[in-house]
């Protein structure tokens, strides 16, 4: 898929996608974890958690969640207006990564600069600032799926579901919600030493999800967090540190830590193939089998065949659905 300068490409809401893309801006020490529930056990085994991405459904939101901040804080916070189309998932990513204050995270040259360059900007002309960064640009662009056409999207639908990304993170003592769409910051209140921030934002997420139906599955959750190959080579440190590494509940604690350090190396591995995949461009493999099936007379009984249980599909469908109308009626 061709660049052109100053687009912006959908990409998607994975986090193989994601940790890859953060890599990619030469940012080093964190990861992203999909969350599949909202209950405290599943925020535990992920800690330090140094903030959330939550991707929904768009719908019109009069719920007033907390206060826009528009004082001397913003000279603190990292917060840019989205002012284009398609990049508020790289957006909601930055918005944590430039607000996080933790030694684990090495923001590395390009997201530094990028910091430095605009930390006197408004909140307007920093998103503006995102919208030229033509390095950030091109990292993003480069997870776009690869299509086997270009497609003209003047006549798509405009009541089409539309999704976005935020993020949400503590700073100094308050929780943020960070959307590019609104006007700034929105405070949803203050985070006490002895409160764990994630006890705060879950209820606020949990209230989000219940605006959708019953069954839809409109939304989706992500933490940024520490890379997991640091935090269990702390735990195993510890472990020798302390000189109990020859007991058998230290034993089984290590052959437990290795697991894991080998499940999520085999699952970086996974992503990165998977990206790879994501990124080619099959369409000349398929136009040459194509032409191969063609020549070798293959193409048209496959297509016919393709139609036949095509049809057969549908004529199945057709009579459950008549055969539940009957039970139903």
């Amino acid at each position: 898929m061709s660049e052109s300068a100053g687009n912006w490409c959908l990409i998607e809401s994975d986090p193989g996608v994601f940790t890859e893309l953060i890599r990619e801006f030469g940012c080093e020490g964190v990861q992203v974890e999909e969350l599949w529930s909202l209950d405290a056990e599943s925020f535990a085994n992920l800690e330090p958690v140094h903030g959330l991405i939550f991707l929904f459904k768009w719908v019109e939101d009069n719920d007033q969640r907390g206060s826009v901040v528009k004082d001397s804080r913003l000279n603190k916070i990292f917060f840019a207006k989205q002012v284009i189309s398609n990049a508020c998932a790289t957006q909601a990513i930055l918005s944590i990564l430039l607000n996080s204050n933790h030694p684990d995270i090495k923001l590395g040259s390009t997201l530094t600069d990028f910091k430095e360059f605009c930390s006197s900007f408004d909140p307007y002309n920093k998103g503006l600032t995102l919208s030229n960064a033509s390095e950030i640009r091109k990292v993003h662009n480069s997870f776009a799926r690869q299509t086997l056409f270009e497609l003209d999207t003047s006549n798509i639908n405009k009541d089409e579901d539309v999704f976005h990304f935020i993020g949400y993170i503590p700073i100094d003592g308050h929780l943020y919600e960070l959307d590019g769409l609104k006007e700034g910051p929105i405070d949803l209140g203050p985070v006490t030493p002895s409160q764990n921030w994630l006890d705060i934002v879950r209820p606020i997420i949990e209230k989000r999800m219940e605006k959708y139906s019953e069954g839809e599955v409109l939304f989706n959750l992500m933490a940024l967090v520490s890379d997991r190959q640091l935090i269990y080579q702390r735990e195993l440190d510890k472990i020798k540190n302390s000189g109990a590494e020859g007991a058998d509940d230290s034993q089984s604690e290590i052959i437990r830590i290795k697991s894991l350090m080998e499940y999520d190396i085999a699952k970086k591995k996974r992503y990165k193939i998977e990206n790879i995949r994501r990124k080619h461009n099959y369409l000349p493999f398929i136009v040459e089998l194509l032409k191969m099936l063609g020549e070798q007379g293959q193409l048209m009984p496959l297509y016919e065949k393709a139609k036949q249980r095509a049809l057969e599909r549908r004529q199945q469908n057709s009579k459950q659905q008549n055969k539940m109308a009957v039970d139903e009626s």
